[in-house]
C-alpha cells in the first residue's frame, strides 16, 4: 500500500513536470515592442544624413525618441544650401550652437499641417527658450516657417509629428542694429550709415515694433558710391532718408512676396518698393530705373525684424 502511494505520488508529479514543460514550449516569447520615434526616423532616412549627425553632435538622439515634439526637419539639401555641407562642418560647430540651432525647428507639442491656421505669421514658441519664437505661416495649402517652406508634411511618428523643409532655420541673435553689428563681413558700411544717420534711426531700427529690413552689402554701397569715406562725409538727414526707404513696416518673409507687388516704407506710402518674383526675389526702388536690386540671402531673422540681403542700394 505504502509502495502504491509512493508510485501514484511520482506519478503525480511527473505528470505535472510534463505539463508545465508543454506550457512554458506553447507560451511565445513577447514580439519586440515596435518604434517609430523622431529619432528612429531621422536615423533610417537617408535623406536626414546631415540632420542625423547634427543629432548626435548636440546629444539630443535620446531627447526625440519620447515626448512629443513637432519637428521642422531641414534635408539634406537644405543643411547644404546654408552653407553646412556635411558631416565634418556638422561637427565642427560648437555643440551649444548647433543645439540652439535644433531646439529652433520643435515645438514642445503636435501640430499637424491642417493645424497650422490660415493666416500670415503665427508665432509659436520652440524649444529654444531665449529667443526662440518662429513663424508660421499658411497660404492656400503651402506652410511655411520663418520663410522656409515645408516640402513633405506629416510624416508621423510615435511621438510627434516632422514636417520637411527646404531650408534650416537660425535663430535670431539680437535686434536689426544688433545683428548688423555682429557680420560686419558683409553689413559694417550699413552699420556706419546707420550710425552717421543718428539716433532717430538706430532708435527706429531697435524698435519693438516688427519690420523688414532690405540690407545692402558693402559692395552694395561701395558700387552706390557710398564708401567709408563717403557715408562719413555724406549729410545725416540724406542718409537716414536712403536707410528709411529700406525698410518695411512688419514681418514680410521671402515668401509672402508676390510678382508685381508694391510696398510702402518708413518714408510713407510712397514711395513705393516693387518686388519680382521668379526664380529668385527682386526690389526696385523708385529712382533705380530698370536696375533692381537681388535678394542674395532671404529671411535672416532679428528679434524685432525679417533681414534680406540685397546686393544694390536702393534710391527712392
Amino acid at each position: 500500500m505504502l509502495l502504491d502511494q509512493k508510485t501514484n505520488r511520482l506519478l503525480a508529479l511527473c505528470l505535472l513536470f510534463v505539463g508545465f514543460a508543454f506550457l512554458t514550449s506553447c507560451k511565445k516569447d513577447p514580439d519586440p515592442v515596435a518604434t517609430n520615434s523622431i529619432t528612429d526616423i531621422v536615423s533610417k532616412n537617408n535623406d536626414f544624413t546631415l540632420l542625423r549627425a547634427a543629432l548626435v553632435r548636440a546629444n539630443l538622439t535620446e531627447t526625440f525618441k519620447t515626448g512629443t515634439f513637432t519637428v521642422f526637419a531641414p534635408n539634406d539639401a537644405a543643411f547644404k544650401a546654408s552653407g553646412i555641407a556635411d558631416v565634418a562642418a556638422v561637427n565642427n560647430l560648437p555643440v551649444a550652437t548647433l543645439t540652439n540651432i535644433l531646439q529652433y525647428h520643435v515645438l514642445g507639442k503636435r501640430v499637424a499641417a491642417s493645424e497650422v491656421p490660415t493666416a500670415v505669421n503665427t508665432p509659436l514658441q520652440t524649444l529654444l527658450t531665449t529667443n526662440g519664437t518662429v513663424y508660421v505661416s499658411k497660404i492656400g495649402s503651402t506652410v511655411s516657417i520663418n520663410g522656409k517652406k515645408v516640402i513633405t508634411p506629416d510624416v508621423a511618428a510615435d511621438n510627434g509629428v516632422i514636417h520637411v523643409i527646404d531650408g534650416v532655420l537660425m535663430p535670431p541673435s539680437g535686434d536689426i542694429v544688433a545683428t548688423v553689428l555682429a557680420n560686419p563681413g558683409s553689413y559694417s558700411l550699413l552699420a556706419q550709415a546707420v550710425t552717421r544717420a543718428g539716433t532717430a534711426v538706430v532708435t527706429a531700427l531697435q524698435s519693438t515694433t516688427a519690420a523688414t529690413v532690405f540690407a545692402p552689402t558693402n559692395e552694395a554701397f561701395i558700387a552706390a558710391g557710398f564708401n567709408a569715406a563717403a557715408i562719413a562725409a555724406a549729410a545725416p538727414a540724406t542718409l537716414a532718408k536712403v536707410l528709411s526707404y529700406h525698410v518695411v513696416p512688419g514681418r514680410v518673409f521671402s515668401s509672402q512676396l508676390t510678382d508685381g507687388l508694391t510696398v510702402g516704407t518708413l518714408l510713407g506710402a510712397t514711395p513705393t518698393l516693387k518686388f519680382g518674383v521668379g526664380t529668385g526675389v527682386t526690389v526696385l526702388g523708385a529712382s533705380n530705373g530698370t536696375s533692381a536690386s537681388n535678394v542674395v540671402v532671404a529671411n535672416e531673422v532679428a528679434t524685432n525684424a525679417v533681414i534680406h540681403r540685397i546686393d544694390r542700394v536702393l534710391l527712392p
